[in-house]
Parts: structure tokens; sequence; C-alpha cells
């Protein structure tokens, strides 16, 4: 069985460059600005032979309850209570300050072993401040550097010491980081055999990611709270609270969730600070990687903008869209407010005719359980698998219905359709000359195959193909 161990520490000690360390990978956002991290991370990670979970905190400040800080504080002590370890962290190269002594106290009440970690310690200057933390009572700091990986050995022993080598090395537990990792690959999967009549099945063991995205302020991590049932991530009236993209795993009818709250993303015009820029790019890596996106849309002031531009970047991306209306507590008149969004969703969206989009309340929790069931059902649509022979069949009816224009006088012959991916569903389609169709006929194509096998909401890939002419390229001999 694996351990838990939660970093903590006040502001700007290195605590996230420390669990990026640890992780391997750098995922938590570091920046020389105090109070970047505000929610708590949770991740697997390795110190040479020891392997466990890592939590990453906020950092610790006396602050009133009701403020942002002090709720802060609160997602802290959360992660103080699930911890099996704490590595409580200082800064060698300021020394000790009094919230150090504070914290200290707090972390010593709180009965768990304690590893007291000296960052920074091979700037000049640092040796004053591990002096000086010996005053805190808790044992012997340990020099390193998170930034440059120095003093991981002594911070390794210390582990033990602190554990024993029975808690430090029990089993570990296949982590579900690894498994849903493995499932990445296969966004934008190739069909192996494209002319296999088999009829495809839906998997649904496999782990869905689902990344929720919009505005600031929309409600994205207190639609996050109200699905999962608990005050996981940070939330509140101030906009902008969420930086890092925060993942947390799930189980909704037995079926495996791995759900990403990111930071809201206002117009690229008005974004001027460095964090809030790498916050953002934080976000649009979670698209990236995720198959399900819902964008998460303030009934009370919905389609701005900002918000059609998300919606525009996920399509070109080649997630499955989902749109939440929150905030539907707020609104007055629900059955005419629904019908006219959607039909603006039809209207400004028709890349992804068909969408998905429910009416929820974050705050009551209404709406939920029928927003899960429109991300399961754009889900499978996102991964459905036609058949060559029912798409030559189709394609034969359109053609005899609506054939391609006569461009420059000569007509366009389109003689075969294949799909060749899901993830979304991508199509290739054998023609005569494909840089002279017509972009209004590939759309005519692609909005036919959506309604003809049953394919909304998902962006649906068309690629026009050339056969190749054996005889092109090669000039005449004449005697």
């Amino acid at each position: 069985m694996t351990f838990k161990v939660a970093i903590i520490g006040r502001p700007n000690v290195g605590k996230s460059t420390l669990f990026n360390r640890l992780v391997g990978r750098k995922l938590a956002l570091v920046d020389d600005t105090p109070g970047v991290t505000r929610d708590r991370r949770v991740h697997a990670a390795k110190l040479y032979d020891l392997h466990f979970d890592v939590i990453d905190t906020a950092g610790f400040e006396d602050a009133g309850a009701s403020t942002l800080p002090g709720r802060m504080r609160a997602q802290t002590e959360i992660a103080i209570r699930d911890a099996d370890l704490i590595f409580f962290t200082i800064d060698a190269k300021s020394g000790l300050l009094p919230d150090d002594r504070t914290f200290a106290e707090i972390v010593r009440k709180s009965g768990k072993p304690v590893v007291l970690v000296a960052n920074k310690a091979e700037a000049k200057g640092a040796q004053g401040g591990m002096l000086e933390a010996w005053e805190l009572g808790l044992g012997e700091p340990i020099p390193v550097s998170a930034e440059h990986g120095q003093g991981m050995p002594d911070l390794r022993d210390a582990v033990i010491a602190a554990l024993g080598e029975a808690r430090a090395f029990g089993e570990e537990e296949e982590g579900e980081d690894d498994e849903i990792a493995a499932t990445e690959v296969l966004i934008g999967e190739d069909i192996a055999d494209p002319d296999a009549e088999d009829v495809h099945t839906y998997d649904d063991t496999k782990p869905m990611r689902i990344a929720v995205v919009g505005r600031p302020n929309a409600g994205k991590s207190t639609l996050i709270n109200a699905l999962i049932g608990e005050e996981r991530l940070l939330t509140g009236p101030e906009a902008g609270i969420t930086r890092d993209s925060i993942s947390v795993d799930w189980d909704w009818h037995g079926r495996r969730l791995k759900l990403f709250d990111t930071a809201g993303m206002r117009r690229k015009a008005r974004i001027h600070e460095k964090l809030e820029v790498m916050s953002v790019q934080d976000g649009l890596r979670a698209i990236r990687f995720a198959e399900i996106v819902v964008i998460v849309l303030d009934a009370t002031i919905p389609f701005e903008k900002q918000d059609l531009q998300i919606a525009d970047l996920i399509i070109r991306e080649g997630r499955a869209p989902v749109i939440a209306f929150n905030k539907w507590d707020l609104i007055d008149h629900p059955q005419e407010l629904l019908a006219e969004l959607r039909e603006k969703t039809e209207r400004l969206l028709p890349q992804v005719r068909g969408i998905q989009a429910v009416p929820v309340s974050a705050e009551t929790g209404r709406g939920l359980d029928k927003l899960m069931d429109a991300v399961l059902r754009t889900h499978k649509v996102w991964n459905s698998r036609v058949s060559t022979g029912k798409l030559n069949r189709w394609l034969e009816a359109i053609l005899a219905h609506h054939p391609p224009p006569a461009v420059a006088g000569r007509r366009l012959k389109v003689k075969y359709v294949t799909q060749a991916k899901t993830r979304p569903p991508g199509f290739v389609v054998q023609c005569s000359r494909p840089d002279a169709m017509p972009q209004s006929y590939v759309r005519y194509l692609s909005n036919s195959l959506r309604e003809a096998f049953d394919m909304p909401g998902v962006p649906i890939r068309i690629a026009l193909r050339t056969s190749d002419n054996p005889f092109a390229g090669r000039a005449k001999k004449r005697n």
C-alpha cells in the first residue's frame, strides 16, 4: 500500500517546484509571485525506490476563514489530515519568518510524522537559515534544492526514517494515472481494418477524461464540487480563483472518470500578467488531452464572443464538446430562455450541429445527472465507427440526389469513401480533383454523414484524396 506526502509551508518557499521534482513532470505552475498555488493537487511521485502520492498545497497564510487566503488555508488543512507524512518546507535562503513558527506548531499538533525540508539550500547564505530551522523543533532540517535536484538522496533517507522501512516500501498500488495515460494514444486512433463489416462496440470500461472550461466566474469549480459531492476545489465569488489545471478522480455509476478543472479564459487582449498566460496555457493543455470538454456558460450572460472562441478552439482540436448552461437557478423564465439558447446554439455552432446543451445549477445540484448522460452520449458518438460498405451505399444515394458541381466546365467525380479514424470520426473521400472541390459541397457531405449515421454534436473530419495517376509527369517522347 502506498503512502501520501503533503508538502506544507508558507507562500513562495518552493513547494510546487519540489512537487514537480517528485512527480518528474512540470505539472504545477511555478512563478516568483507568492501564492501561485491555490487548490491542492495530488499525483503519483517517485523518490528513487520510494513510490507514493504527493499533495501540493497552497501557502499557509494567517487570515479569516471567509477570505480567499482563509479558504486556501482550509484546503491545506484537509491535505494535512489526508497525508501520512508531511514535508514542512522552509526557505533556507531567507531563514525563519514568524509564519514558519506559527504553522510549524499547527503541523506538530496534527501528530503526523514530519520531515523538515530546507529548500533553496544552494543559495549563498543558506547555512544561516539551516541553523535557524532547528528552532522549530521538527528535527534535523534536510537541505535540498528542488530546482536543481540537489539533496534528494538525503530526503529519501529522511522519509524512510520517519515512516519506517515497512511503511515506506509497502507494495505499490497500480496507479490510475498510468491506466488513464495509456488511453491518450487512442485520441485520433486509426481504424485497423476500414473495410471490416463487423459492428463496432463501445467500450465503457476505459476511463474517460473530461475537461471543464469557460470564462472566469462561470462556475467551473463549483460544478465539479457538485458532481463529486465534496468541496474538493477552491470556490468563491472572486473571478479567477483557479490557476492550475487540477485533476480529480471520480467514479460515476461504475464508470471511472478524471475531471480537469481549468482556469477561466479571458480574451487574449485582456491577458497581461505572465501568471495568467501560464494558467491559460495549462488549460489549453488540459483541452488537448481531454476526450470530452464541458463548456460552462453563465446562463445570465451566455454566448459572449469569448465563449464562441473557446468552443471553436475545442472543435478545431477535435475534442467532443458538451455545453452546460450554469446558474439556471437565477433564471426567471426558464422554458422561454432554454428554447432561445438552443436556437442560438444551433445557429452559432453549425460545425457541431446537434451539440448536447444542458441547463444546470452547480449551486443547487439541478441537472447534473442530465449533464453526465449528455457527456456519455457524446463520448459514444465521438468513438463511433461506420463500416465502409454502409458508407459507400450512403455515398451512392447522395451522388444520385445531389452530385458535385462542375468546376471550369469539368464534372468532379467522387468515387469512394471510408472511415480512417475515430475520436473524432475522420473520413477519407476519393475524388478526381480534391483542390477543385468546393467547401460548400464538403460541408454538405459532412452534414449528410452526421444525419445519416446519427453523429450529432461532434467534429467530423473529411480529407479529400485522389488516386495516383501512373502516367502523370511523364514527358511525351517524339522522334
